[in-house]
């Protein structure tokens, strides 16, 4: 009877052994799987942050990549066929745009073969040719923005028009405007043009608008 009652001691220790062993194993399997997940997500927002400020800074680089210009073989002869500028007014009106050169390949983004002239607010091709010219307007709407079209002409050569409608919420539009047109020396300015009514609360975004124009042939 004893000997029994010993037997089934033992094989309730040894089922209770094994219970508490399932139970660790399911609680380490767990905690792995959750480090994993957690390990697994911070990677993930790490790229992506670190995605977004690489877009961010490289910005200009997309430009000159989308026109076929890159820093190899021989960046210093393609960047002097090239010109990219961002607009440094945010405020919408009639007006001659202002604009400022960026830093790109350790230089500035306005070639040799252009000459920018901050006072004249101008960009003068140095060279006659076919350029390739176009201009991207991103506006956004800060409160209560009225409808309207705001307009850049650049020249004669490129006529952007941008329809705006009334809006109560911060929204950003966008467009982008190009041509392909025989250019000789003659200076180039950009002329903004809004409505009677005017376009207040409207913002252009310095960041994200820019003009470029590129020597073809």
């Amino acid at each position: 009877m004893e000997q029994q009652s010993s037997q089934v001691d033992v094989e309730s220790l040894n089922s209770s052994v094994r219970r508490r062993g399932n139970c660790v194993d399911a609680f380490l399997g767990m905690s792995i799987l959750i480090l994993f997940v957690a390990v697994t997500a911070l990677a993930v927002g790490g790229m992506l942050v670190v995605k977004e400020l690489r877009s961010e800074l490289q910005a200009p680089r997309s430009e000159f990549a989308r026109l076929g210009i890159t820093d190899s073989p021989s960046p210093g002869y393609k960047m002097q066929n090239f010109a990219f500028l961002k607009p440094t007014a945010s405020r919408l009106d009639n007006m001659t745009m202002p604009w400022r050169s960026v830093k790109f390949f350790g230089s500035t983004s306005v070639g040799s073969n252009f000459l920018y002239d901050k006072a004249s607010r101008s960009l003068k091709p140095l060279k006659t040719g076919i350029y390739f010219m176009y201009i991207q307007v991103n506006v956004s709407c800060t409160h209560k923005c009225k409808a309207g079209v705001l307009k850049v002409e650049v020249f004669n050569k490129l006529t952007c028009n941008v329809e705006l409608t009334a809006d109560v919420e911060k929204t950003t539009v966008s467009k982008k405007c190009w041509t392909v047109e025989q250019l000789d020396s003659k200076e180039l300015v950009a002329h903004m043009t809004v409505p009677e009514n005017k376009l207040e609360n409207w913002a252009l975004d310095l960041n994200s608008s820019s003009l470029g124009i590129f020597l073809v042939e």
